[in-house]
């Protein structure tokens, strides 16, 4: 008895403690604001783990990179190896690649945390444009996400930076022949080509300025950058809430998952583990980047069949496929052959990426708000331009490696950069086309199996001696999907307010083209009518509409 009230006291001390606490805390911090956030709902599906997958490989960026600048030297001082490797003995470097070495052979796990960091950089950016593949063949980047896909874009653009300047650190013989083709780069600028290179590399190729000044950006300015604009990104992601994919009481108004703490938290922080350890496994088996087999850089040596990380590998193939062009004006020499591929065409990608939300809002004269995710199919021209893009790029990253599979298949390189030269522009509208017609034939698919029911495999004779097969009922939460797929109409050639006439047809015109092409379901029976109605009557009402115990629906947002 006396123990029990010993407990009883202690417990009420516990509880009188937490309360003030909480009001302490309450009174100086959100939070009490903080406890909605807390049961904030995450839809659940594969796709929307790419981006947790890009998140946590910054993450482990970050925490491998710190550890390596203490021990990295950015210096282009030249010194004498005398380390433990003994190929390079008595070989002539630079501090930046002295040091590298050393961090790989004599510094205890420095070749684990090198290699971690490097696999890290490739996940991370790999993670970044399949995120971005899905945010587009999923709209999700229509309104009110328009800004968060121009930041996504940027994030990539800046990732790529951030690569390359890490990729050109340890001032070996293969980033030392990237560095020399970024200067080419810069000199073909017209008139401000040499004044840009003199600037960056800190006077005559290659300087000595060149690696601290990409040291400064790689660990300072770019991170700083990418840790600023990942933050806003989430920001954004938590107040205009998740898209979900379309399903029984999941509409614009809502958001069904399972909350973020602690069910959301605890998968995220697995996930998390998960992504460090794939790293650390593939840093541990795969070698990469080994800069020792490499040797230092010297600008009168080029390393054989040298080829960039894939996420700069287009811009290789880019030069590569352009034919030699130049022009003499005014006394100036402008370099087509390099200005097109590497300047020209990248800015061109990236306007393209930047730009695009807006022409299909324009196209489409689509200005409501969607947080539910398109089927690809269900959008066949925007499906077409997005794998025509993937093979644009597909065929700009092989002519990358021209020379190499020249050598493996015993093929002449002159005929393969033809081969790729024609591919760059025959194979995109040709994978617009046909992915364009594979979307249709789904839409059609998708009709039939709501008109006929699943296929069972049964088959069974009919009276007249034929055989036919068993059609059964649609899954109920298939055949919601299913029905409730709407394509607007195309936009009538009437010019809007302030737009001139051609402007109002060339809009009409495209809008067609965006819309016409489509395999419309039959309207909506009264049943599903009266089954959205009551849907919307829950989500007014702040009740989950899902039918499904385990989910977990928040408040009507927005």
């Amino acid at each position: 008895m006396l123990l029990q009230r010993r407990r009883a006291r202690a417990g009420a001390r516990a509880r009188h403690t937490a309360e003030r606490t909480v009001n302490w805390a309450d009174g100086r911090l959100p939070v009490s604001a903080g406890g909605g956030l807390l049961r904030k709902a995450f839809p659940e599906h594969w796709s929307f783990l790419l981006g947790e997958i890009a998140l946590y490989s910054f993450v482990v960026l970050l925490l491998t990179g710190v550890w390596l600048t203490l021990f990295f030297k950015p210096s282009m001082t030249e010194v004498v190896y005398d380390g433990s490797y003994e190929p390079l003995l008595g070989v002539s470097m630079s501090e930046a690649y002295r040091s590298t070495v050393d961090i790989s052979f004599d510094v205890r796990g420095g070749l684990l945390i090198r290699q971690v960091h490097h696999w890290a950089a490739l996940v991370f950016l790999s993670a970044i444009g399949v995120h971005l593949l899905r945010i587009f063949f999923t709209g999700a980047f229509r309104r009110p996400r328009e800004i968060n896909w121009l930041i996504g874009v940027t994030l990539f653009m800046l990732a790529l930076v951030e690569g390359f300047a890490g990729y050109s650190l340890p001032d070996d013989l293969l980033s030392g022949t990237g560095l020399r083709i970024a200067q080419g780069i810069m000199l073909s600028i017209p008139v401000v080509g040499t004044y840009i290179s003199m600037f960056v590399f800190g006077g005559q190729y290659p300087g000595e300025d060149i690696v601290p000044r990409l040291y400064s950006l790689h660990i300072l300015l770019l991170p700083g950058l990418l840790l600023a604009l990942v933050t806003l990104h989430l920001i954004l992601v938590f107040y205009l809430k998740h898209t979900q994919w379309a399903g029984r009481g999941r509409t614009n108004r809502n958001a069904v998952g399972k909350p973020m703490f602690p069910q959301f938290m605890t998968n995220s922080s697995g996930l998390f583990f998960m992504v460090f350890g794939v790293l650390t496994v593939l840093a541990a088996v795969a070698q990469i980047n080994p800069i020792w087999t490499y040797g230092p850089y010297r600008p009168d040596i080029i390393s054989t069949g040298s080829q960039p990380d894939w996420y700069v590998g287009f811009l290789e193939g880019s030069l590569r496929l352009m034919p030699p062009f130049e022009t003499a004006v005014a006394g100036h020499t402008v370099m087509w052959n390099v200005l097109v591929p590497a300047v020209l065409l990248p800015g061109a990608l990236f306007a393209v990426l930047y730009a695009y939300p807006f022409f299909e809002r324009w196209v489409t004269g689509d200005h409501e708000e969607h947080h539910l995710c398109d089927r690809p199919r269900d959008k066949p021209v925007r499906t077409g331009l997005g794998v025509a893009a993937i093979v644009f790029y597909g065929v700009l990253l092989l002519a990358g490696g021209n020379d190499i599979l020249a050598h493996t298949f015993h093929i002449s390189l002159n005929l393969l950069t033809w081969i790729f030269r024609i591919a760059l522009v025959v194979a995109p509208p040709l994978a617009l086309i046909a992915t364009k017609r594979i979307c249709l034939a789904l839409q059609e698919r998708d009709r039939e199996r709501l008109a006929e029911g699943e296929e069972t495999g049964e088959v069974h004779q009919t009276l007249a001696g034929g055989y036919a097969e068993t059609n059964g009922p649609l899954d109920p939460e298939e055949h919601y999907v299913l029905r409730s797929r709407r394509e607007p109409e195309p936009l009538a050639p009437s010019p809007k307010e302030g737009e001139g006439p051609h402007v109002g047809r060339l809009r009409a015109t495209l809008s067609g083209w965006y819309y016409d092409d489509r395999v419309d379901v039959e309207e909506t029976e009264p049943e599903e009518e009266r089954d959205g109605e009551r849907a919307s009557a829950l989500e007014a009402a702040g009740e989950p509409a899902a039918s499904d115990p385990r989910t977990y629906s928040g408040e009507p947002e927005r």
